[in-house]
């Protein structure tokens, strides 16, 4: 067992961290995402990469554990990884033409149970979707997984006119605020 896990399934995060250079183990978390009534996306969104990490951390109490989670918001609402169609088609036309905040929030937990958290904040302006890209969008299967339904790193990512921010941080994992909690952490 490595010293530091990744509490999360996601391929792109796994990919991500694996730029610090450092050995890690992922232990996905199996946690409700639903949002609180009255709970803000920045507080949707710690809250879960809280929650990801804590219930990892307590099989592996002797290891840091890394959660994180990624909230596209608009207008006050969270739009979490779509559950069909329809619902990945409401979203890409909601998302359509307008400048949204991604949230993506990361929490440390050491082996002492102490929690320290950062949150990325980025603004993305999208072009204007005509209904043609959203369909053949959702016809590739790519919104399905994803926050908001789409992927910046994928085809949706011709659809950013303007990105004030991290673009890592759209993907997953923001990895500047990551990199502050591994290297004050000493993992590296």
């Amino acid at each position: 067992m490595n010293n530091l896990i990744l509490a999360s399934a996601s391929p792109r995060r796994r990919e991500l961290l694996g730029v610090f250079g450092i050995d890690f183990d992922v232990r996905p978390a199996d946690i409700d995402e639903s949002v609180i009534s009255g709970e803000t996306p920045a507080d949707y969104t710690v809250r879960l990469a809280v929650e990801k990490a804590r219930e990892v951390s307590g099989e592996y109490r002797d290891c840091f554990v890394l959660g994180s989670d990624t909230t596209v918001a608009l207008d006050g609402d969270c739009l979490g990884k779509p559950s069909d169609d329809e619902e990945a088609r409401d979203m890409l036309e909601r998302l359509s033409g307008t400048v949204h905040e991604v949230l993506s929030a990361v929490a440390l937990i050491h082996p002492g149970g102490e929690v320290e958290i950062r949150l990325s904040t980025t603004r993305v302006d999208f072009a204007r979707l005509p209904a043609e890209w959203i369909d053949d969008y959702i016809a590739s299967g790519q919104p399905m997984d994803k926050a908001g339904a789409y992927g910046i790193q994928g085809a949706a990512g011709i659809w950013v006119r303007r990105l004030d921010g991290s673009y890592t941080g759209v993907v997953g994992l923001p990895l500047f605020e990551t990199g502050e909690l591994l290297r004050k952490a000493g993992l590296c």
